[in-house]
């Protein structure tokens, strides 16, 4: 299997689904939002972006199957999988703000093998495939050099339901944002990890998180140079509903975690 030629294409049609996305933002009004449950949100254009994903990625790989986020495709028991989130940061979307972008994952059983993010407002695409590195826009990218986590801007993300966590959550944020520059919470997922992957946090760690949230980005920060885990320390990120993602200063990270946690 050719990585480098697929993730090619999965660059081309996230180009395309972006543009149509992008479109879609000039006329867009909260009228045509749907609710799916507490403060999770959808719209048309989620729907429609991921059906041209999916129609798109039967041709470039007809044996995949696929996990959707809003459901154009029943999982399958294929070995390759995309992992598709047509819009990630739907709210944003929703409220006017620009942060969200697609994200387009393939898995060969539970290991991420190809990703591509497109940052819609910054017109921005992040690309990896596996021992291929990472790439923005054809460039070459690495994570951070910054060596400690005093040195270090973090990025995190807020649950929108489920908030029996949210003791510990708290006492993570109040240890990091006491011994760190800064926290952030930018409201999608897929950016904040190419964003560690870029350079421009040092690291990011969330939970209550599907599988299409953080495949593509968990890769790209890999390949990047950066190191990714459960918030354990463990392997179980893309389904385990939680993730860290940092350069050096992951282990730092960690021990305040795992400490709260």
């Amino acid at each position: 299997m050719n990585l480098k030629d697929i993730t090619q294409k999965v660059v081309d049609l996230s180009l395309e689904c972006g543009a149509f996305i992008k479109k879609e933002a000039e006329t867009f009004n909260y009228d045509q939002v749907e609710i799916k449950g507490k403060n999770d949100l959808v719209s048309y254009v989620d729907k429609e972006a991921e059906k041209m994903m999916v129609e798109r990625l039967k041709v470039i790989l007809p044996e995949a199957g696929f996990i959707t986020e809003e459901g154009t495709e029943i999982e399958s028991e294929a070995s390759y999988k995309w992992i598709i989130d047509p819009l990630d940061g739907t709210t944003n979307f929703i409220h006017g703000l620009p942060i969200y972008s697609t994200s387009i994952a393939l898995v060969k059983d539970k290991e991420i093998v190809s990703g591509v993010i497109y940052d819609i407002g910054r017109d921005d695409c992040f690309h990896a495939y596996k021992e291929g590195g990472a790439q923005c826009n054809g460039k070459s990218i690495k994570v951070s050099k910054l060596p400690t986590l005093g040195d270090s801007l973090l990025a995190t993300g807020f649950p929108y339901y489920d908030f029996d966590r949210m003791p510990e959550y708290q006492a993570i944020l109040n240890e990091l944002m006491q011994n760190a520059h800064g926290l952030r919470r930018l409201g999608s997922a897929a950016i904040d990890l190419v964003y560690v992957g870029l350079g421009r946090y040092e690291g990011y760690f969330e939970y209550n998180l599907n599988p299409w949230d953080i495949a593509a980005g968990a890769l790209i920060v890999e390949e990047a140079g950066g190191k990714v885990s459960d918030f354990s320390g463990g392997n179980n990120y893309l389904f385990g509903r939680e993730i860290l993602a940092a350069n050096t200063i992951h282990a730092e990270m960690l021990a305040i975690i795992k400490k709260h946690w």
